[in-house]
């Protein structure tokens, strides 16, 4: 299902363009999720898979046949929110998100603030060791 190795894509218009028709509305619901928690991020394309930057590389997600994966680009999130996270497949930097169930809202957004304020730490940290 997920097109990644097959076609090179520049915008995450054209990514989801790609996908089937069936799933599309969750991508874009999931695109329109982290726009309105972080509308000054940067849509960008990483990795052939849609994702923002904020600071740095903030969430990226990807269609895959029976679950949309939301990647919050760090190592250590997904352990963060791990008792949040219970119920969902996921892996060091990855949860999936099956098309079958309800989009979780409220936890995409605390994952999605989290992130922000981990890149602003560090932009921070970064700026006083100059």
């Amino acid at each position: 299902m997920n097109n990644m190795n097959k076609v090179k894509v520049a915008t995450i218009d054209a990514y989801i363009a790609l996908q089937p028709e069936a799933i599309r509305n969750r991508l874009e619901e999931v695109r329109q999720l982290i726009r309105s928690v972080a509308p000054e991020a940067e849509e960008t394309i990483s990795y052939n898979m849609p994702a923002f930057k904020l600071q740095g590389m903030l969430v990226g997600f990807a269609a895959w046949k029976e679950h949309c994966g939301f990647y919050p680009w760090n190592g250590h999130t997904v352990e963060e929110f791990s008792k949040e996270l219970e119920g969902f497949k996921t892996s060091s930097g990855a949860i999936q998100l099956p098309y079958k169930d309800k989009l979780p809202v409220t936890l995409l957004k605390k994952i999605i603030r989290a992130r922000i304020k981990g890149n602003q730490n560090k932009e921070k940290s970064n700026s006083t060791k100059k």
